[in-house]
């Protein structure tokens, strides 16, 4: 081989490297980083990008929106069972009578609609989310989680009542079993007893149907004002009687710390059902779209034009 032709072949088997090493680089897989002869595959944790905090599901806005739903209502019912059984209280030291109590609690359910309303409606009560969820109005699992949060709420707010009052607040001659535990009065049977909170609570969810009526929708701004006087008048009414729970919730709180469980069915069964049959009737008796609202407007606002055109 002369010496002329070394250099043109050296060229040549540099050229046909180049062009193996373009090859290989364009025939690599995703990820992979030319190396010389061969090819270097990327890890797969490289290969994927990081994910966002936004992926998360606690950080995502459906799911956050839900917690803070449930939060809130546990929080109100907390406040309720807190205020509310605070507010009827009675011994030789602090004076208390019935219709103190009554009104204390309807004032306590205006505070909680006010702060938690516009979050979580503040149900305060199993019997108001049941009504609600055969009103359409919530899911079967957001029903449930309002119920946990309900009964959650209620035994941290009447623990926090016992934590800080002395003993002779929560038990006395006026509240021997504890103070703010329902019973049902000595006069009465069991069955007059469920009977009379089955219809007060009709009577309170007959409210919240109206309320959440699409033809009220426009007339929201009173609503705790509404219902505090709803329950300072049903306290009053029924209160003397079986202690005007409609709410298994602010019953069985009471009932758990205290260990007073005489008649505590009463407190479940004619709420509950109460709940059941006023939201059943409402809603299939009374309830209307609001366009069936207003194309019943416009038909009978006609009819009223052709009678006076026609008179």
């Amino acid at each position: 081989m002369s010496v002329q032709q070394q250099p043109q072949q050296l060229q040549h088997a540099v050229s046909t490297i180049a062009a193996s090493a373009n090859q290989q680089q364009k025939t690599a897989a995703p990820g992979a980083v030319p190396g010389g002869a061969g090819t270097i595959t990327m890890p797969s944790s490289a290969k994927s990008k990081p994910k966002s905090r936004s992926s998360c599901w606690l950080l995502q806005p459906r799911q956050l929106n839900s917690i803070c739903i449930v939060f809130a209502e546990l929080i109100a019912t907390a406040m309720l069972m807190f205020l509310g059984c605070m507010g009827c209280i009675q011994n030789s030291f602090f004076s208390n009578g019935h219709f103190q109590c009554a009104l204390n609690f309807g004032f306590v359910v205006l505070i909680c609609i006010q702060c938690f309303g516009c979050i979580c409606g503040a149900h305060l009560n199993p019997a108001v989310t049941l009504a609600n969820y055969i009103y359409n109005m919530i899911s079967l699992p957001m029903a449930v989680a309002y119920f946990v949060a309900q009964m959650v709420g209620a035994f941290i707010g009447y623990g926090l009542l016992k934590a800080i009052m002395p003993e002779n607040a929560i038990y006395s001659t006026a509240t021997p079993s504890g103070v703010c535990v329902t019973s049902v009065h000595s006069s009465l049977t069991g069955l007059q007893g469920v009977v009379i909170e089955f219809l007060i609570t009709c009577a309170l969810i007959a409210i919240c149907c109206g309320v959440w009526d699409p033809r009220n929708a426009k007339f929201q701004d009173s609503v705790p004002v509404r219902f505090a006087l709803a329950i300072a008048c049903l306290s009053l009414t029924a209160g003397q009687f079986t202690g005007a729970s409609m709410n298994p919730a602010r019953s069985f709180a009471p009932a758990f710390w205290n260990g007073a469980w005489e008649n505590h069915w009463i407190y479940w069964v004619g709420p509950m059902a109460g709940a059941l049959v006023s939201s059943l009737i409402y809603k299939h008796a009374f309830r209307r779209r609001v366009e069936e609202q207003e194309e019943q407007e416009s038909t009978m606002s006609t009819k009223r034009t052709s009678e006076v055109e026609f008179a």
